[in-house]
């Protein structure tokens, strides 16, 4: 009685595992970029380069498929660096600290865009911008990396700002921030890790910038049209070898030849 029944035990775990591990082995390994059906993706040659690629991206049934023609963006004057986003932590290679004149690498929530205008052509929320806007890039404020309206919360509060978000009323007429949208680098404002971290429209064609990724006012407006909330979309900048290196485990989706 006894070897039968512990015969019949070890029958049923066999069952039992036959039925678990196959289920196991098929589940999917969640990674940085498995809730987002938008990407906007920008390689860049290597840390230093400040002249970059992007690609724009949307996930359907087979699979990512390239949106759109790539084109050319500027980045920061000194390059990029690992940033503070949704991917891994990553301790090889440079990181970004504020004033360095990096752009942030890895991958980022979209927040919202930014404007001159009242209104524009985009589902993402859009936040116009005020002579009295100004995002927060000093480490010691307790606003760091906040877009903030010193008509709310006064001029002592974004004094020793250098962001102001009029840059048309402020420079000259600068057209920069005519229409952008928000990288959400280093959202928990960790002091000195970096801020106020947006694509906006380049001065002119190819001008680094101090840390943002820059490009021409048509693409700009296209993307902002393309985007949507729901679709969850992303930003990935990264250098072309670690792009290569995390492609896969990251699921990023394969770069068109142009974009190589």
């Amino acid at each position: 009685m006894l070897i039968s029944f512990q015969r019949n035990v070890r029958h049923l775990l066999g069952c039992v595992l036959l039925v678990i591990a196959p289920a196991s082995i098929a589940a999917p390994l969640a990674t940085p970029v498995h809730d987002a059906r938008q990407l906007i993706v920008v390689t860049t040659p290597n840390w230093d380069a400040a002249n970059a690629h992007l690609q724009a991206f949307e996930r359907t049934a087979g699979g990512w498929k390239a949106h759109d023609a790539g084109f050319d963006v500027s980045l920061g004057r000194s390059g990029s660096a690992w940033g503070v986003g949704v991917h891994p932590q990553q301790t090889d290679g440079p990181q970004k600290r504020e004033g360095d004149g990096r752009s942030p690498a890895g991958i980022f929530n979209i927040g919202p865009a930014f404007g001159y205008a009242e209104h524009i052509s985009s589902q993402m929320p859009y936040q116009p911008m005020l002579a009295s806007s100004y995002c927060m890039d000093v480490p010691a404020s307790p606003l760091y990396n906040q877009i903030v309206d010193a008509a709310k919360v006064g001029e002592a509060a974004v004094k020793g700002s250098t962001e102001a978000m009029r840059l048309d009323l402020h420079n000259n007429g600068d057209r920069r921030y005519r229409e952008g949208f928000v990288i959400e680098h280093n959202p928990a404002a960790v002091p000195g890790q970096g801020s106020c971290i947006f694509a906006h429209l380049w001065r002119q064609p190819g001008e680094a910038t101090a840390g943002c990724t820059a490009m021409e006012p048509e693409r700009m407006s296209a993307l902002l049209e393309w985007l949507s909330p729901e679709a969850k979309p992303l930003f990935v900048l990264l250098p072309d070898a670690e792009y290569q290196r995390l492609q896969r485990s990251w699921g990023l989706p394969a770069l068109p030849e142009t974009a190589r």
